[in-house]
Order: C-alpha cells, then structure tokens, then sequence
C-alpha cells in the first residue's frame, strides 16, 4: 500500500463520513428526489439537505439562503466568474476581471474564455512568496471591474492571500470579490463576512468528504449580479439546476462538522509532520524550499531538486503517493506556472514536489517517505553525472505504482539497474574511447556516451543521462548491447525501434532521437 501524501490533492474520506454516506444510500427512506414536494419521502429528502446547508452555511459565517450546492469547486468557480458575465451581458455591459496568474486553472482557464468572449481580463503577477499584493489589486481596477477573483489558499505552494485586505478595497468601490477557499476549509477559520467576499467555493474532498460535490456562497446582496449559466429545474434559488445528491450532501455535512471539531488538532497534527519532514529534506544538496512556513498553511511542502528531472523523481518514488510540478506525458514538459510565476527556471520548477499531510498521516510515513526521496534524488544525479551526490539505492516498484503503469517490465528492470558512468571528463577520454553527447537539462533531456573501443570491440559501454524514465532506460540498454559487441556487427536499430520495444510513448520519440545523436557522436 503506497504511503499517501498528497492531501492538497484530494483528502482520504474520513471512515465516518463514508459511513454516513452508505447509511444514506441504504436507506429507504433517504431515497426520494429532495425536489419532490408531493410526498413524505421527498419532503424528508430536503429537510434532510437543508439541516446540511444551515450547518455549512454557519461554519463559514452565510445565511442558508447564502449556499448553493455545486459539483465541488471547479464548478463554483466556474459558477461564480461565468455568472457575474452572464448578468453583465444581460445588462448589455462588457467588463473587466482581475484576477492572478497563480490562480486554479478552474480560474485561470474561465478567464481566458471570457477574454475571448470581449471582457477584460488583467493578471496579476505574485510576489516572490507567491502573494498577491492588494495595493497590485488596488492599481488594477477601473471604473469598469466587475470582479475580483483572488484564491484565498495557493494550491500548490500552500501560501495565503490577504483576501480580506482586497474585500476592504472592494467594500470602497463597488466591484464583486471571489474567493476559491478549497485549500484553506479545514486549515483556516474561514468568515465571509470577516474576509469583505460575495462569493466564496468550497469543496468537500479538501476536507475529508466525498469527491463530487461543493457549494458556492453567494451574498444576498450580490445575488442579482448573477445569472445562471445551466439550466434545468430551477433548483438551488435558479442558480445551478439538478437534482441535488442527498448522500453527497450528508457526506459534506459531516465532512465539515468534523473539520469545525477537529481543526485544531488537524492543524497542529500537520505542522509538527510538515516540520519534521522539511528537517529530514533540508539535509540534502541544493535543496530549495518553495512553499513557506510564515505565510502558508499547515501540511503543504513544496520543493525543488536542481539537477533531477521531475518525471524520473516521481516514478522512481515508487510506493510514495505525492505530486509534481512537470507534466510528467507532456511532449513539452509543462513545469509548474506557479512555480514559474515565482521566477523559477523551467528545470527547477520541473524537478518541484508538492509533499502534502494531513488527518491519517504519521511520523512513520514522513520518515519514510523523506529516506525515499534521499535516496532517489542521489540516484539520479549520479545517472546525470554529478559524482558527489553518492549513490542512493533504487527500491523494488510497488504494485500499482506508477512506475509500474508507465514502464514495461523490462524497461523497469533498465531504468531501476545500477549505474554506469563514464570513467574520463567529457573531452578527456584517451585514445581508443569514443566520446558523444547531445541534449540539454534545460530542455529535459541531455546524454552523453562513453565508449572504450578495442580491435573493433567494444569493451566498455558508459553514460550519464538525464531525461524521462523510458529515455533513462533506454540508454541503460544501449551500453548493455553495445558492451561487447563488435562494431561491424552492431545491429543496434533506430529511435523508433527502441520505441516499439520499451513502449515509449509517441510523443517521447523526440527524447530518443537526442539519445541516438549523442550514441552516433561517441561511435564516430
């Protein structure tokens, strides 16, 4: 069973909230549709969900009339940004947004359409801890901003905005204010009226509850500013039609009774792991730290690793349940924009994890998922060729890892061997080695081959590598075939056969032609 370590991204369902849900769905009498008045069985449904909307709406400090159940938080931001456009356009006005570049692509991706759409969009850059400043709120506006969309908790490097600062600002002239609070519920004593906002999104998989559904708060007085944007049955006051999922709501409910209950505890219970895990992480070379333990929640480390390609990390990290900034089946191996946003260079922002704990995370876990990453960081420079970072052992793949779904069995067996490195400095290999390399870090992917040749005979084959998992593999068999061999009688194939053989998806083609121009360089 991997170690789970990626709360930011989903947190486990609480056993009790999973009880609660099949309690609901086994149950006869939750069956009926909450939208039937015409009987008891439907009537019970809705008493049921609206004793969950009064109790969520009074966590976060709303009137019941104040919460719109949704799908989760995509959809309530989605709701939020899409509706104030939908009532502009009623009115027959075009507008203007503002909004950050760090924001959740639930965000971000909303306001590219409304660009297209003919609204106006500005995106402000972040500070260097990842906050955004409200006096770059402030400078932004015009007499035409409709909206501010500004993410109360970042959700990659766990940093907290002033949200409250923008909704004194937004108190003064007039424009709309949202918040995306999934990452703060839970961690953060969340107040609508305390942080100035009119519509705030929720999810409850960020605190224990089910995936699937979230809620929208809208502040009475901004309801007319927001028009649908599906349609339907007119439920939840018109805003957002659909039969509402009486299990999911109980799940929500509970999820949040138990976040109100627990929140100190969780709090502290993260923050003690968190900073036992940067302690164990911070012993190793070059590390960077990109989250921050002034500014941001409890239980959420990000970090960077120069020198290690991000999708070798996280499939090598077999049995470890974490997240990575790289897009790890990315042709262009998309690093992370937020880390990007802060000023890092595309291979660092590449080579981050996002380390998140939470409720059911021990000590246990951290100390080993904190030798693991040791462990393969070393590894993988060592593959790069950077000598001083001591050989770190690779572990056998879990089952059902990821290492395990991305990597056939023999490309495994290639990508996890011992490495092979290269006995001279590149150009200083005496007569009789052929030496090759092609490729930048930079650009994901940079070889260089090492070969003693004999009579003919090639005695040694050697590398340094650093690249993918399938690239990494690759070359591991290349100098296990070339060693050995003779050169009249190589039958070595092209990048396209190697491709065919390790299962390396099309879009990587490009990685192993670099390997196939630093192979020709050293044979010549």
């Amino acid at each position: 069973m991997a170690i789970y370590l990626d709360y930011a991204a989903t947190t486990p369902v609480d056993p009790r909230v999973a009880t609660a849900m099949a309690e609901c769905l086994a149950d006869p009498a939750w069956q009926a549709n909450p939208a039937s008045a015409t009987h008891g069985l439907g009537l019970a449904a809705n008493q049921r969900i609206e004793a969950v909307r009064r109790d969520v709406a009074a966590w976060i400090g709303a009137e019941p009339r104040e919460l719109i159940f949704t799908s989760g938080a995509t959809e309530s931001n989605n709701l939020a940004l899409l509706g104030v456009a939908a009532a502009a356009r009623r009115a027959n006005r075009r507008g203007h947004f503002v909004s950050s570049r760090v924001e959740h692509k639930s965000v971000l991706d909303v306001l590219k359409q409304l660009e297209r759409d003919g609204f106006a969009v500005t995106l402000l850059e972040p500070d260097e801890q990842g906050r955004v400043p409200p006096d770059a709120v402030r400078t932004a506006l015009r007499d035409e901003t409709l909206l501010v969309s500004l993410m109360l908790v970042n959700n990659e490097i766990g940093v907290i905005n002033d949200v409250a600062a923008v909704g004194r600002l937004a108190a003064g002239h007039g424009f709309l204010l949202h918040t995306d609070a999934s990452q703060a519920a839970g961690k953060l004593p969340v107040d609508v009226t305390g942080l100035g906002v009119d519509f705030l999104s929720l999810t409850a998989h960020k605190f224990y509850g089910p995936k699937g559904i979230g809620a929208l708060y809208v502040r009475e007085r901004a309801r007319p500013r927001i028009a649908p944007i599906q349609f339907g049955g007119g439920h939840e006051r018109g805003l957002r039609s659909g039969t509402l999922p009486t299990h999911q709501i109980v799940g929500l409910g509970l999820a949040a009774a138990l976040a109100r209950e627990n929140r100190e505890r969780d709090v502290a219970h993260a923050r003690d792991l968190a900073s036992r895990l940067c302690r164990e992480l911070a012993t190793i070379p070059g590390v960077e730290f990109n989250s921050s333990d002034e500014h941001g929640v409890p239980g959420l480390v990000n970090v960077s690793f120069p020198g290690v390609e991000g999708e070798s990390l996280i499939s090598g990290l077999s049995g470890i349940a974490v997240s990575t900034g790289s897009a790890c089946s990315s042709a262009t191996r998309e690093a992370s924009y937020v880390l990007r946003a802060l000023g890092r260079d595309t291979e660092l922002a590449q080579s981050s994890l996002r380390i998140s704990l939470g409720r059911f995370t021990s000590a246990t876990d951290v100390d080993a998922a904190a030798t693991a990453i040791r462990n393969e960081v070393a590894r993988l420079r060592v593959l790069a060729g950077d000598t001083s970072a001591g050989e770190g052992e690779s572990a056998d793949p879990a089952p059902g890892s990821l290492l395990c779904r991305v990597l056939s069995p023999e490309a495994r067996s290639y990508f996890l061997a011992r490495p092979r490195l290269p006995e001279y400095s590149f150009g200083g290999a005496p007569a009789g080695f052929g030496q090759g390399r092609a490729g930048k870090a930079a650009d994901g992917t940079a070889i260089a081959f090492e070969l003693k040749i004999t009579d003919g005979i090639v005695k040694s084959a050697r590398f340094t590598a650093y690249g993918c998992p399938h690239t990494l593999a690759v070359v591991q068999w290349l100098c296990r075939v070339l060693e050995g061999s003779r050169l009249e009688d190589l039958r070595l194939g092209n990048p396209a056969d190697w491709a065919t053989k390790f299962e390396v998806p099309p879009e990587k083609l490009g990685r192993l032609l670099i390997v196939e121009d630093a192979l020709n360089a050293a044979l010549r």
